[in-house]
């Protein structure tokens, strides 16, 4: 006799729930390019979404308590002269987002809290550097301020935003790059091209330490490192089957497992939870998406469950867990883009019968801190993300995680052909710079200046009393014509009462003539 032992893992029962049309956002212009992208982005603090636009590209940015119908004439962001291709929140400053565009530039902007009362076109920087259309922006997971661009011109971008220049270049490939994804610590680079090759790459070195064949299709393919260095990557048989599989980075040729899950055309996007190793496969054009636990017990990648709508699907973006609501416990929330012009929100939750925070489901998580400066991690050095704990820093309502203050970006630009001695003094200034914005944040605010006014900027009295006199006559005109208002009203509606009644108004009579007599002037008033 044999028995068949069901796997424990906590997320065996994790099921998905639509929030109501009413809790979700409508009447979003989502764009039509057949570019491979996501079209959207997430973070606690906003949803952005890449937005059909005439004259050039533009997104729009929405703060997450705006829900419901969208006014036609929402403010963009729509500074490109191509449509948008990619957009990207930075992790380290939720009031910032990159976008890439198919006119060649990159640009960085800073998003006010509460959002857009106006559309914006003025960016924080421009990124220039590739010669044809911008398809991937991807941050830095460590470093503060360090971008990635690829572009169609097959060249990789390191940026250092801070500064407006790149740090490093990179050009290894042969032909289009469908994909990029750093490592847990940010030290690696894995991608993926148009020759069918994932690649491992040193950024700071600009070497490919090892490469492979991943799928034989000839159609786009998604690689991703997970949080303990394997490989996870999606793509297509030479039977054009959709197909996943998972390597080890030491041996990229050789897959633990590969699994086919279909025969459909949309490219799948995997997008991962490293606190829980949950995988979540979201295809263009499905109507469906397959979550999958990652674990060390063979077959190592476990099917989970499907969760299906009856509409499909142009595009997805996935919430950071800071910004996940442990009430109830979501694990995971996403927001799926219809060509309906519906931005379904999404809800993946653990069932728990207790309403206390549960731990084992929320392991510290990524905080919205750097570890690194984008010099330090140029120079060599690498470290952990910084994480936090949300049992700290969120509150048991809807919507979860409490964002900070929001920080503003700067741009210094640097002179390539500084001196040494050059470079000191602009440290120098940079550091009076800061001595003089901690000044200005511990000066007294304007309501404790007006409190602190001496007694002697008092106005005085003959002033006080001429202002006086003028508003007490103000006030009696005002009380004479509400008179005068309320009079003409009430003659108003007794002509309206003798219309209604079929009467006409009553004329005035003429005064009769008198007749001449001589004893007028003896008569009392009266008698007249």
């Amino acid at each position: 006799m044999s028995f068949r032992v069901v796997r424990s893992s906590k997320f065996r029962h994790v099921y998905g729930q639509a929030l109501k049309r009413e809790q979700c956002y409508d009447n979003i212009r989502v764009s039509k390019s057949s570019w491979d992208s996501t079209f959207c982005a997430v973070n606690p603090k906003f949803l952005a979404i890449i937005v059909e636009s005439a004259g050039g590209g533009a997104f729009i940015v929405l703060p997450h308590n705006k829900v419901g119908r969208i006014p036609a004439d929402h403010p963009l962001v729509g500074g490109h002269k191509g449509p948008v291709l990619d957009i990207a929140w930075c992790p380290h400053n939720d009031n910032v987002i990159a976008s890439g565009s198919e006119d060649c530039v990159v640009k960085v902007w800073q998003i006010p809290d509460g959002g857009l009362s106006r559309t914006l076109t003025e960016p924080v920087v421009d990124l220039v550097y590739h010669q044809r259309r911008v398809g991937l922006v991807l941050w830095h997971p460590t470093a503060q301020n360090v971008l990635l661009t690829a572009g169609s011109d097959n060249q990789i971008a390191i940026w250092n935003v801070g500064t407006g220049e790149v740090l490093i270049s990179l050009d290894c490939h042969p032909d289009l790059i469908y994909s990029a994804c750093w490592n847990w610590t940010g030290s690696k680079l894995l991608t993926t091209c148009r020759d069918k090759k994932i690649r491992i790459i040193d950024p700071r070195k600009g070497e490919v330490e090892s490469e492979a064949i991943a799928h034989e299709g000839s159609k786009a393919s998604r690689a991703i490192f997970l949080k303990h260095g394997l490989v996870f990557t999606t793509g297509f048989s030479r039977m054009s089957e959709r197909q996943y599989s998972l390597r080890t980075p030491d041996a990229l040729s050789e897959p633990i497992v590969t699994v086919e899950i279909d025969t459909s055309n949309g490219v799948m996007f995997p997008l991962y939870d490293p606190d829980t190793n949950l995988i979540y496969l979201c295809g263009k054009g499905d109507s469906v998406i397959r979550y999958f636990e990652v674990t060390p017990e063979p077959p190592f990648v476990h099917y989970i469950n499907t969760f299906q709508t009856p509409d499909p699907q142009r595009g997805i973006g996935m919430m950071p867990k800071r910004g996940c609501d442990v009430a109830t416990c979501e694990i995971a929330k996403f927001y799926r883009l219809n060509n309906s012009g519906l931005c379904q929100v999404i809800s993946m939750t653990v069932p728990r019968k207790s309403e206390l925070f549960q731990e084992d489901l929320y392991p510290d998580t990524l905080s919205d801190e750097a570890s690194l400066t984008a010099d330090e991690w140029l120079a060599g050095e690498d470290a952990e993300p910084c994480t936090m704990s949300l049992k700290e820093r969120a509150l048991l309502v809807q919507g979860g995680y409490v964002a900070g203050r929001a920080t503003t970006l700067t741009v210094t630009k640097r002179n390539a052909l500084a001196t040494p001695r050059d470079k000191e003094r602009e440290k120098d200034r940079e550091r009076e710079r800061e001595r003089d914005r901690d000044k200005d944040e511990r000066s007294p605010t304007p309501r404790d200046s007006q409190a602190a006014t001496p007694a002697s900027a008092t106005p005085p009295p003959a002033f006080t009393a001429m202002v006086e006199k003028q508003l007490s006559d103000l006030v009696e005109e005002i009380r004479k014509l509400k008179s005068v208002i309320v009079k003409q009203e009430n003659r108003i509606r007794a002509l309206e009462a003798t219309v209604k009644a079929g009467l006409a108004p009553p004329a005035p009579s003429p005064p009769a003539p008198s007749p001449p007599n001589n004893h007028d002037e003896a008569m009392a008033p009266d008698e007249v």
